[in-house]
């Protein structure tokens, strides 16, 4: 197993709390299971953040941030029963992303943590 990429992300609760007020912030970055799941929470703000911050750092990991055709609401933040996140990838960004990596199998770590007012994720592609 070899590292491709890093990537790290905190942000702002208080400022993806004023974001989410806005339906078409919400339909433009986060696909539907994710806003079942965030909707479905006490601190939906705290949710919505964290899944944030983990399409930031995957960005950034991957090394092309959102330009070139990545898609947030194609980059899809699951948890497994136990409660560990994980990334899924949909769409047009799994297309590129295979293209980026030429169809390497490739592993996604994510750690997600919140601290009010922060939300930080970090992930790790290895090849």
């Amino acid at each position: 197993m070899k590292i491709y990429g890093i990537g790290t992300d905190v942000v702002n609760i208080n400022r993806i709390k004023k974001s989410i007020r806005n339906k078409d912030f919400i339909s433009r970055l986060f696909n539907n299971n994710e806003i079942r799941k965030c909707n479905g929470q006490i601190n939906k703000a705290n949710c919505y953040a964290k899944r944030f911050a983990a399409k930031e750092a995957f960005s950034k990991a991957i090394g092309i941030g959102i330009s070139r055709g990545i898609n947030f609401d194609e980059i899809t933040v699951y948890n497994i029963k136990s409660g560990k996140p994980g990334i899924k990838l949909l769409g047009n960004t799994k297309k590129i992303v295979n293209k980026i990596l030429n169809k390497k199998k490739i592993n996604i770590f994510l750690s997600l943590s919140d601290d009010k007012p922060f939300a930080v994720a970090t992930v790790v592609i290895s090849i």
